[in-house]
């Protein structure tokens, strides 16, 4: 077992550069607690927590050139979980499911509270709200320009007009390449890793062809990671998800929208509201 747990340290070392260790209490109850402390607190080839149900004691290892333990047990507390050195906003504590409410009387208990140490802890709690406010502030206006060019694209091709669809799909790839990550809220942080590389290469594709058909295929892709990403994303507004059972030759294919009416994509005037709204993001 001991063989395991240093082979599994060896091989995460590997993984995250600059690596530095750290082990410090998180508070929490149940497997749900662990799955979302560990999703919450890593960051693929930055940071990894191991968080242990019975001691509730949690391995951080990350890269210390990247971040370091503060910012991670930050995120952990915006979800709701206390740590020794960070209490989560009763907002976000309040927020867990009842098989997740550890009793936070007994974690304050470890120490007498002092009026400078309640001070203190206050302040880091505002410090957190406040760094977090900022960063959806941040994402918000950072990804207007992106969704932007998405629906210009979707309108484009609703009018069968490959010129503006090429045209909107360029400043589309712009607004990727603007796109600064660090200024990102975390949870959207985590999806942008995993769809740039897509957005910009459909995006690429749609901007150098003037070919309809070819752009409505590229869009179909380009538009299940959009889709990912607005579920995570700070939206202005609703957007609704909408599938046509028609299209990608009759296997359908979905698409975003600012309105709920149905202006299809794939067709345009052939068949402008074949489709559905599946969903509506808010």
């Amino acid at each position: 077992m001991m063989a395991i747990v240093v082979l599994l340290s060896v091989v995460v070392n590997a993984q995250i550069k600059n690596a530095k260790t750290e082990s410090v209490k998180i508070f929490g109850n149940c497997g749900m607690c662990e799955t979302k402390i560990e999703k919450t607190g890593s960051i693929k080839k930055i940071a990894l927590v191991d968080w242990d149900q019975d001691t509730k004691i949690a391995t951080l290892t990350f890269d210390a050139s990247k971040t370091n333990s503060d910012e991670i047990l930050k995120r952990i507390a915006l979800t709701g979980y206390d740590s020794e050195k960070f209490l989560a906003p009763a907002t976000a504590y309040a927020k867990l499911p009842g098989c997740c409410q550890y009793d936070r009387k007994a974690k304050l208990a470890i120490k007498t509270e002092t009026t400078f140490d309640k001070t203190i802890m206050e302040n880091q709690n505002n410090q957190v709200i406040q760094t977090a406010t900022t960063k959806e502030t941040q994402t918000i206006n950072q990804l207007k320009s992106l969704f932007d060019s998405y629906f210009a694209i979707k309108d484009a091709l609703v009018k069968t007009d490959g010129n503006i669809a090429s045209a909107k799909a360029d400043e589309f790839l712009t607004a990727v390449n603007a796109v600064k990550m660090d200024q990102l809220a975390m949870d959207v942080h985590m999806v942008w890793m995993k769809v740039v590389d897509d957005f910009k290469q459909q995006s690429q594709r749609i901007a150098s062809s003037k070919d309809v058909k070819i752009q409505r295929g590229q869009f179909m892709e380009l538009s299940k990671k959009m889709y990912d990403l607005m579920q995570v994303a700070e939206l202005e507004a609703p957007v609704y998800y909408q599938f046509c059972p028609m299209a990608n030759d009759g296997k359908g294919a979905n698409w975003l929208s600012r309105e709920n009416a149905i202006k299809n994509p794939y067709y345009g005037s052939m068949m402008l509201t074949c489709g559905k709204t599946v969903e509506t993001i808010k």
